[in-house]
């Protein structure tokens, strides 16, 4: 099927490649920091592919972090050489990371004729180059023929930005990441995950009421993400089905790997999630990873437990226990027990649907919040920070998808967990938040007294002096003992 001209673009994604110990890891930690990084050994995945995000400006990516290319020999190093790969084939660009200090070697150069093939924008960084020259560091790696290197220092940040600045806009079509809601455009962005073989695409049919996405009785079938844009009830939806559509004669693999990047696209396009997980397995870890990746990036949760007809009694108790326990966090999140085969419960997952979005999208007035925050405050006051009483004054709504709740007050950055919690809880209530992140910003009010020089009474005067007095007495005394 061909794709919508006016579904959204997908995050770019980037691949670290370089000999062992050129500083990959660490350029890694330095592009994920702009915001929280979703750093994770999946399961199914070799530990030492890790995937996180970034942003510069306005403009978000997905980098991969790889174990090591060029010095082979070993079981080990070819292993994680492999893994380098096949993280080459889900980037859109690459960074071949070389060591600024050590100077090119002849890993680098094979490493370089390799990559050159893959036909893919390529810069070289040239790492470690704190304390040295670094025009000088760089340049002997004009000869690997891979255009102007790029100095940097991942382990200070120097250089990280531009670098970045210049490595996206190489990549015109998808600058700027996923798209603003355009005025008028009411169409939800509904992204269907779960672990290979739990019945995505089933449900997505069924959602569909078509044969829309290929079905096929292994796990992985599907490998890229796919837009479907649909009607029902007089609702506009795009569905995204991760990771997309294969012909039966090009599934080569029995099992194919999971493909965490398309999700995590996918998760990010989206206004809703369903989370698909398999009532006849166990509750796993990459389930964990994968709903970590949709509250990282605040969107609006479905959980829908498929495969449930046919299940004994004393399975589906065991599962709604294991649930709780397991998925306890998502108190927030309403939860479908489903069968996409036969389409039992599927239909009620829409209303889900447009109640999520509804709440991610709220307008949030400035009023009514201020006026919930001061119930808050009455019921419940904030506790004492280092002898203080945190005041908090008004608040105002910072963003949507999810709500970002601004809340002003003094010595608010201090404020604990704990009563974040509570503030947060108390607007999902009071507003119907539910189904969706509730994120709070706490900003210290700046006191306009502060630079002020203190004045005192005459009474608070008299008793400064004999204070100072006071102690001045008492210091001659310890000096004469």
């Amino acid at each position: 099927m061909t794709q919508s001209p006016s579904e959204p673009g997908l995050e770019p994604v980037v691949a670290l490649i370089g000999r062992p110990n050129v500083g990959k890891s660490t350029l890694f930690n330095e592009l994920t920091r702009s915001r929280d990084a979703l750093v994770a050994d999946h399961a199914g995945l070799t530990r030492d592919r890790q995937y996180g995000r970034g942003v510069v400006g306005e403009i978000p990516y997905i980098v991969i972090d790889t174990g090591g290319m060029g010095e082979g020999g070993d079981p080990l190093t070819d292993g994680m050489a492999e893994q380098a790969r096949q993280a080459l084939d889900e980037a859109d660009a690459v960074l071949l990371l070389v060591d600024g200090r050590s100077g090119m070697t002849a890993a680098d150069e094979a490493l370089a004729d390799e990559l050159r093939r893959q036909g893919m924008p390529l810069t070289v960084v040239v790492n470690k180059t704190d304390g040295i020259d670094d025009r000088v560091a760089a340049s002997e790696f004009h000869a690997l023929g891979l255009g102007e290197p790029v100095a940097v220092a991942a382990a200070h940040g120097a250089g990280v930005g531009a670098l970045m600045q210049g490595v996206l806009t190489q990549l015109p079509q998808r600058q700027g990441g996923v798209p603003p809601i355009a005025e008028g455009d009411n169409a939800i962005r509904v992204a269907v995950i779960g672990r290979p073989n739990v019945g995505k695409s089933t449900l997505v049919n069924r959602l569909l009421g078509d044969e829309r996405v290929l079905v096929y009785d292994e796990p992985g079938t599907t490998r890229d993400s796919v837009f479907v844009p649909f009607e029902r009830d007089g609702q506009a939806y795009t569905l995204i089905d991760t990771a997309g559509v294969r012909r039966r004669s090009r599934v080569t693999e029995t099992v194919e790997k999971f493909s965490v990047v398309k999700t995590m696209q996918a998760i990010q396009a989206a206004h809703v999630v369903v989370m698909v997980v398999d009532a006849q397995d166990s509750i796993s870890e990459q389930d964990a990873h994968l709903i970590g990746h949709v509250l990282d990036a605040g969107r609006a949760l479905v959980l829908a437990v498929n495969k449930w007809d046919g299940l004994s009694h004393e399975r589906k108790t065991t599962l709604r226990r294991e649930l709780d326990v397991r998925l306890g966090f998502l108190d927030f999140a309403r939860t479908h027990h489903i069968s996409a085969l036969h389409g039992t419960g599927v239909g009620k997952l829409f209303a889900s649907v447009q109640r999520d979005y509804r709440a991610a999208m709220a307008d949030l007035g400035t009023g009514e919040l201020t006026r919930l925050l001061t119930d808050a405050v009455e019921a419940n006051q904030p506790p004492l920070v280092r002898g203080r009483r945190v005041k908090l004054r008004y608040a105002h709504q910072g963003g949507r998808n999810p709500p970002l709740i601004v809340v002003h007050g003094n010595q608010a950055e201090r404020l604990p967990q704990t009563y974040q919690r509570y503030l947060i809880n108390t607007f999902r209530r009071e507003l119907d938040l539910w189904g969706t992140p509730v994120r709070l910003e706490l900003k210290t009010t700046d006191n306009p007294y502060a630079d002020r020089p203190q004045r005192l009474n005459k009474r608070q005067q008299e008793r400064r002096q004999r204070l100072i007095k006071q102690a001045r007495k008492n210091r001659a005394r310890r000096q004469r003992r």
